[in-house]
């Protein structure tokens, strides 16, 4: 991983898991509005694990025009497009398969090609996609998000390819596709979900300056990172 610039940070502490939740179902209904009234279309990037689960199912009772959102990943693991691990699907199985939002907004990575067809596929499609309006991340105990890993290319150059072929992932499966840094970058707000007691050294290194792969994601006007506000705090 190359060495990165300064990346401005808001730091957002919540109570706990619930209320970063709600706090983040707020902020993409706020997002969406904002978009849809200046642009007539809301374009969001997806997370997967556990955290965005909850806020994704809370999304479902939402009153807004789904014919106006456009539904990107930030990233996938290659498996079929039914397997329950693929992030596609727990966001379908969580929200998606229980809203009108019309098939083809619904862009799916297609990871079931294996990682460098996938890869090459989901930059075609983005290739007429300007900024995202939001782009949700996680964080992974090791500092990374989407499927950039530490010790990988993780897509910082200006130049770099919109999506990733990743053959070597830390974590089970080893092959992923994964939208790069810099075309994470390339959104309106960012928002990081961070919660549990595990990410809680990941916080330090990311607060004390470490170049993990959260720090990398650098758009123009910074990033906001929801989190326990325990994990802010010097462990006991």
């Amino acid at each position: 991983m190359q060495a990165t610039a300064e990346q401005i940070v808001r730091w957002h502490p919540v109570a706990d898991a619930a209320a970063l939740q709600q706090a983040a179902y707020r902020w993409i209904l706020d997002a969406s509005a904002r978009a849809i009234a200046a642009r007539g279309r809301f374009s969001i990037v997806l997370a997967g694990g556990n955290t965005p689960r909850g806020v994704y199912a809370m999304l479902r009772d939402i009153d807004t025009d789904w014919s106006s959102w456009d539904i990107w990943f930030g990233d996938e693991r290659c498996a079929l497009p039914d397997d329950p691990d693929r992030n596609s699907m727990m966001a379908r199985a969580a929200w998606l398969d229980h809203v009108a939002i019309p098939p083809e907004r619904i862009h799916a990575i297609p990871a079931e090609l294996g990682a460098d067809p996938a890869a090459h596929a989901y930059a075609e499609a983005l290739d007429a996609t300007g900024d995202f309006d939001l782009v949700l991340l996680g964080l992974g105990e090791d500092g990374h998000t989407a499927s950039l890993f530490p010790g990988h290319n993780i897509g910082v150059a200006p130049n770099a390819p919109v999506a990733l072929a990743v053959f070597d992932a830390p974590k089970p499966p080893p092959q992923r596709v994964s939208l790069s840094a810099s075309r994470l970058g390339g959104a309106r707000q960012v928002l990081f979900l961070v919660e549990g007691k595990s990410k809680r050294d990941a916080v330090a290194r990311w607060r004390g300056g470490a170049a993990i792969p959260a720090r990398a994601i650098q758009p123009e006007h910074g990033v906001d990172v929801l989190v326990e506000a325990a994990l802010l705090l010097p462990a006991a």
